[in-house]
């Protein structure tokens, strides 16, 4: 028996769905050794759903379930409420009351904080209670927490990473099985990674409200949804897939969000092509992995489980412990003041890129498109050139061009592509992808 003095706190949780009952499970689970570790005793005490009458995969006592959010979120015996039910309402106005009653909150609602979460920080503050939410970007991975804490002294200038397990393994079924994106997005979705419309994965949003989340964070200024850059992986495909693997790279379908030396934020969302030798490279399957640079930490990469009940479950009762002893203390964990982003466009961006392109085989071909690159800054770093007797997809008389360049501003290589569909030279200009580790 642990030399603590026990107190309990009383969870009311929104929501119970996969993650919700995985919570319910892991506190039913781990409630001794947590207070004998902390001397908090955890307690689910209301949990509001949509029916009480579906059955669940973990029991709980009579009239803990109610349909009724609010009624939870205003139960004076709630000392802490949890909300995993997700979307923008009615969550923003629960998450507002309980903050407002003085009740500490942990969410999982990665579209609420990419949204609103400025508000919902200064509702915090000011009430002097705690909002956790480490399992809204990269679900069972432990990285808000050390943004905000180990690393809030660190220069940091870069977060990149694969914060979406469902494109990750499409991605992954396309390089290591030959399969084609319908192919592999199908079996994604048989499999439960991806939704019957997969729209918010394969388009970059999800990934997108996570890095407007992680820019917030660890550059301390505001950063919505609506500042990221989004490009999805639909049009990748199995020859894009190839030509990396031919040139020790892998695509993946990257967050980056960078600070400049003036203070400018660039947040983006977008495939590219990833040396084999990055750590980055070797994330399979459904795996999340982030990678931090700082000017005195070096980089650092945190890598897990990114979704699932349990693993994002696990980083939701982190948080629930920590705000409850906060709780206990009388103190919370301030989130800072947040400050106004000045956000560097797109097109301001520079990146090395691999392009490729269809074109008549025949002399002066080359010269006239390595042309159009000189003529807008575009310097070309190595080319390939596959003839038509090489490829059965490329009709008799073409070849397909592939180019890398060297670090080009992304408005440049717009300009350039624009210039080459007008040459008559040019069939068709094919995949484009930023290229990772290249200068």
């Amino acid at each position: 028996m642990s030399e603590l003095t026990e107190r309990t706190v009383s969870i009311g949780l929104l929501g119970c769905g996969n993650v919700g009952a995985a919570l319910v499970a892991l506190v039913a689970d781990r409630g001794d050794e947590i207070a004998a570790r902390t001397g908090l005793r955890l307690r689910i005490a209301r949990v509001a759903v949509r029916s009480t009458s579906k059955e669940r995969e973990v029991e709980l006592p009579d009239g803990v379930l109610t349909t009724d959010a609010r009624a939870v979120v205003s139960d004076p015996s709630v000392d802490l409420v949890v909300e995993v039910i997700g979307g923008i309402e009615p969550a923003r106005e629960l998450i507002v009351e309980a903050l407002k009653a003085g009740k500490p909150v942990v969410t999982a609602n990665k579209e609420l904080l990419a949204n609103v979460g400025a508000e919902l920080f200064a509702v915090a503050e000011s009430a002097g209670v705690d909002l956790l939410f480490e399992a809204a970007v990269a679900g069972g991975i432990p990285l808000v927490r050390p943004l905000r804490e180990s690393l809030v002294g660190e220069d940091v200038t870069r977060v990149m990473g694969i914060v979406n397990g469902t494109t990750n393994y499409i991605l992954t079924k396309m390089t290591e099985e030959g399969w084609s994106y319908a192919e592999a997005l199908a079996e994604a979705q048989s499999l439960g990674y991806a939704e019957r419309d997969p729209t918010a994965d394969v388009e970059g949003f999800d990934a997108g409200a996570k890095a407007a989340i992680i820019a917030s964070i660890a550059f301390g200024v505001k950063v919505v949804a609506g500042d990221v850059y989004h490009e999805g992986i639909s049009g990748v495909t199995p020859a894009d897939i190839d030509h990396a693997r031919r040139l020790d790279h892998r695509v993946k379908l990257l967050a980056v969000v960078e600070r400049f030396d003036d203070g400018a934020v660039a947040v983006r969302v977008h495939p590219a092509m990833v040396p084999d030798a990055h750590p980055l490279a070797s994330v399979r399957e459904s795996f999340n992995a982030v990678f931090v640079e700082g000017a005195a930490v070096g980089d650092l990469m945190f890598y897990g489980r990114g979704a699932g009940g349990f693993p994002t479950a696990s980083a939701v009762l982190g948080d629930v412990i920590d705000a409850a002893a906060n709780l206990a203390k009388g103190t919370h964990a301030s989130l800072g003041t947040f400050g106004t982003a000045t956000l560097r466009p797109i097109d301001d961006l520079a990146s090395a890129f691999y392009l490729t392109l269809e074109v008549w085989d025949r002399p002066g071909v080359l010269a006239s498109v390595a042309t159009v690159f000189g003529e807008h800054g575009v310097s070309i770093r190595s080319m390939e050139q596959e003839a038509a007797a090489d490829d059965d997809a490329l009709p008799d008389g073409s070849a397909r061009l592939m180019f890398i360049t060297h670090a080009a501003r992304e408005a440049d290589v717009r300009a350039t592509l624009h210039a080459l569909r007008g040459l008559d030279a040019v069939r068709s200009v094919g995949s484009v992808l930023r290229v990772i580790g290249q200068g």
